[in-house]
């Protein structure tokens, strides 16, 4: 069976409102899915109740509320706008991966990407200071600026709204 046969056999469309959630933290997660169209982001709850952001997920993207089968969503992931994602069922993509290179190569190609983010992401959280993880935000996901309320950016950056507005305008001091 070639790529394009599983791909079409394994994947159907999900349309998703602003404001719904793909995956609710602690749910079972049968589901992996490339975002076709729209912004998700990740978050999980802290122990004083407060939202903690700790993924975007732009176009082309791969999504899971965890990357290993069969364990509950270990974050909540939830829509920022309308989107369009096609899933298909964890367990049948996998009992696929070793036998397509193809779709091996694309698995691997992803959960590579989401590696790199999210050591990049810890690395200038731990040494950066507010313009480093502004600039660092900016090169990463130069398409969301216009597209994400600014207080999910300054969450997932680490600082209050007010700090990033501050950041914000020295940053634009700047240039």
């Amino acid at each position: 069976m070639d790529y394009n046969m599983i791909n079409e056999y394994l994947h159907t469309n999900l349309e998703l409102s602003k404001g719904d959630f793909f995956v609710k933290n602690g749910q079972k997660n049968y589901r992996i899915g490339k975002l076709l169209k729209g912004i998700l982001r990740g978050f999980t709850v802290n122990n004083d109740g407060d939202e903690v952001t700790t993924h975007f997920f732009m176009e082309n993207d791969l999504i899971s509320g965890n990357y290993i089968p069969n364990i509950p969503a270990t974050i909540n992931i939830q829509t920022l706008e309308d989107c369009l994602i096609s899933i298909a069922d964890y367990r049948e993509v996998f009992s696929q991966v070793n036998k397509d290179a193809e779709l091996t190569k694309i698995i691997l190609s992803n959960f590579q990407k989401l590696n790199k983010q999210n050591n990049s992401r810890i690395e200038v959280l731990i040494t950066g200071d507010a313009i480093t993880k502004y600039k660092w935000f900016i090169k990463e996901y130069p398409k969301l600026l216009n597209r994400v309320p600014y207080y999910h950016i300054a969450n997932f950056l680490g600082m209050t709204p007010t700090q990033l507005s501050r950041t914000r305008k020295r940053f634009s001091q700047q240039m």
